[in-house]
């Protein structure tokens, strides 16, 4: 039997006041979501897809996880869409985010409290552009125990969570970008960032490294993902997870009271069709 051929799904962008979504798109569909902090991928995958069975449409999925508290852009596929997800998943990230020197904590994130602080008076502006520098290009990145990676079978964040830390097997990445700066002047603590990075890079890893790097400690204070491949949160095609489960909710109430409405005038014609009584 012949493979069936992949149709790419289209962007549903959001839809201005008052203007229906067109719900046949959503069957084979992507939907670009600015995620906010706390929510996980699965949760607004979770949200999406309950939102959805009015449709019909059980497949929902996400292109690459964000942490809970990372916010900004989410590829969500619907229907057959998801079978992209994998291909999306592959595009170039770009993020713009917060790392605080001389602070390290365990999840490499402001997930967890920190754990060890060391001295960060001595870095200068210079120092952290250069470190930054030995990290463009391909590098070789040890993922953070807190990650979904597997380990015979289980995941390391199961592991990190019962105190345990295991040896992890360096992944090749690249960093076609990383921007540093501290806006607040010389004496700050907070360096603000700007990356771009190949699939599978992650972002604690990186604050974390950099602490090292610098002769000190660091973590990731905060992060927001800009763009997955062609695809950027603002420009105006992404949907906040609340306008886009208002627009889906109002669309199943009209659905529903249409059905009503016919259903009630079925009552009051009663068993007569629109050519006459039935014989």
């Amino acid at each position: 039997m012949p493979k069936k051929v992949r149709l790419r799904p289209t962007v549903i962008p959001p839809t201005s006041s008052g203007i229906p979504l067109n719900l046949e798109l959503f069957k084979n569909g992507m939907l670009l979501v600015d995620k906010p902090i706390g929510w996980t991928s699965f949760d607004v995958c979770g949200k999406l897809r309950n939102t959805l069975k009015f449709l019909g449409i059980k497949k929902v999925g996400h292109a690459g996880t964000l942490d809970p508290l990372a916010t900004g852009l989410l590829i969500v596929c619907t229907g057959e869409g998801t079978r992209f997800a994998d291909d999306f998943q592959a595009m170039t990230k770009e993020y713009s985010g917060v790392f605080r020197l001389g602070e390290a904590t365990d999840s490499y994130d402001a997930e967890t409290p920190v754990s060890r602080t060391a001295p960060w008076g001595h870095i200068t502006d210079e120092s952290i552009a250069a470190a930054a520098q030995t990290f463009k290009g391909d590098i070789l990145q040890i993922p953070p125990m807190f990650s979904a990676i597997k380990m015979k079978g289980v995941k390391l964040y199961d592991m990190a969570r019962e105190g345990l830390s295991v040896e992890r097997q360096p992944r090749a990445v690249n960093l076609s970008r990383f921007d540093v700066s501290r806006p607040a002047g010389p004496t700050s603590q907070d360096v603000e960032f700007y990356v771009g990075c190949s699939k599978g890079t992650y972002i604690r890893s990186l604050a974390h490294d950099m602490g090292e790097t610098l002769g000190s400690a660091a973590h990731l204070k905060g992060l927001r993902r800009t763009a997955i491949g062609e695809f950027r949160v603002d420009t105006g095609d992404a949907w906040t997870v609340t306008e886009l489960i208002a627009a889906l909710v109002g669309q199943r109430e009209i659905r529903q009271a249409s059905y009503l409405a016919a259903q009630a005038n079925e009552v009051a014609v009663g068993p007569e069709t629109a050519e006459g009584p039935v014989a």
